[in-house]
């Protein structure tokens, strides 16, 4: 059984702020072409070969773009309360409630995966176990898409929008995740970076697609 460690913390924390989170960034990929490009990538690349896992999907707003771009996508979450978010702001589609280093998905489920700004919340450890898990529930040839914030700090949290929260967010080097990815059996494909949007938080982001061995 997978050691969860300090998940239980960004559980609660997002339980605690799901509403309000999905009610202000609902819409966050109108502003993000990039992501949306890349998205359609993925799709693309996929075909209609099998589904598509949103790993940290949220309230599933980006579940509902793969959706539209023709894919068929299962959204996973940690927290019961984005999930229950997610599954009434997108009742046609299908959410499941999982932890990156257990995901509950068969072996080789997915045709592709994506992770946006979701291994932010995992220790440095847990990112092999996290990606090893990931290669699990993918095809031989399945693409996984990764993002996260750039850098070496540790960001906390215990206030969001007013409500008391406990989480870390880890920026991480772009070479350490990719160097991760390679050992859990995946080659690299692509490597993007890019500076913030004016409406984001003001730090620099990097884009990982990789392809299961």
């Amino acid at each position: 059984m997978a050691d969860h460690r300090n998940h239980d913390a960004v559980r609660r924390s997002y339980d605690t702020v799901a509403e309000e989170y999905a009610t202000r960034l609902h819409d966050e990929l109108d502003a993000k072409p990039l992501d949306r490009a890349l998205l359609a990538s993925l799709v693309e690349q996929t075909g209609q070969d099998g589904p598509v896992a949103d790993l940290g999907c949220g309230p599933g707003h980006v579940t509902a773009h793969l959706a539209a771009l023709g894919a068929r996508p299962v959204g996973v979450d940690l927290s019961p309360g984005m999930v229950a978010e997610a599954r009434r702001r997108h009742p046609g589609l299908e959410f499941r409630q999982g932890d990156l280093l257990d995901l509950p998905a068969e072996d080789g489920e997915f045709a592709a995966a994506v992770a946006l700004y979701t291994v932010i919340h995992l220790d440095p450890d847990e990112l092999l176990p996290a990606f090893t898990e990931a290669h699990r529930v993918l095809r031989p040839s399945g693409l996984l898409l990764v993002s996260f914030h750039r850098g070496a700090e540790i960001r906390h949290l215990d206030d969001w929008w007013g409500h008391d929260v406990n989480l870390d967010f880890h920026f991480l080097s772009t070479d350490a995740v990719a160097d991760h990815l390679t050992e859990a059996g995946f080659t690299l494909e692509a490597r993007l970076e890019r500076a913030p949007h004016p409406q984001e938080a003001q730090t620099p982001r990097t884009y990982l697609q990789a392809r299961r061995l």
